[in-house]
């Protein structure tokens, strides 16, 4: 048992240090001008994915508003019984697929690219459908999940995790957030409260 552990344990350790040196900046920094001029032109950013991506997308979301960019969790195949009507055209959507292959996504993008937003892909598989029919390809690859199967998404979910993160930070940077801003949309919990004590130090 503890040698499957360390198995996994140094499987993620390996494909993560792989993602951090080979993450593509440029492609952040397409994905960062892409959400900007949405923005600029009253657009608004959207994730979703289907699976254990869709629940990344509910973090990632949440990260972005949390840290400057206002963004809105869109279920992956809701999306196609109503729910695209929240994305209006100009928006932009990231959307999350470890294969980029899978059909309920493909039925939601080519969905969202008839109603004219941009799509932001997020995937494993740079040759894959999501890829093509995206703007901009954030990859987010790795050979093995961790566990004997290698099939139940643990190292892929880790990845997205990752690249996204990367994203945010760049758009945060864009954004200039400073402590003061941060904590009107976290004044809660004690991320809010460690805020507020650096604020009242330095009266």
């Amino acid at each position: 048992m503890e040698n499957k552990l360390d198995s996994f344990l140094d499987t993620v350790k390996n494909e993560i240090s792989e993602n951090i040196e080979n993450i593509n900046k440029e492609d952040l920094k397409k994905a960062v001008e892409i959400i900007l001029i949405s923005e600029k032109n009253g657009g608004r950013l959207h994730v979703t994915g289907i699976g254990k991506p869709g629940h990344v997308a509910g973090y990632v979301a949440s990260l972005f508003s949390s840290t400057g960019t206002p963004a809105y969790e869109l279920h992956g195949t809701e999306a196609v019984h109503g729910s695209s009507g929240q994305v209006r055209p100009g928006d932009v959507v990231i959307a999350i697929s470890n294969s980029g292959e899978t059909t309920e996504l493909k039925a939601t993008v080519e969905t969202l690219h008839r109603n004219g937003a941009h799509i932001i892909s997020c995937t494993g598989n740079k040759n894959s459908w999501l890829s093509k029919n995206s703007e901009v390809c954030l990859l987010a690859h790795v050979d093995k999940e961790g566990d004997i199967l290698n099939k139940a998404p643990r190292a892929s979910i880790l990845s997205e995790i990752l690249v996204l993160q990367s994203l945010s930070v760049l758009l945060q940077d864009a954004k200039n957030l400073d402590l003061n801003q941060y904590v009107k949309w976290h004044p809660g919990g004690s991320l809010g409260e460690s805020i507020r004590k650096i604020q009242e130090g330095d009266k």
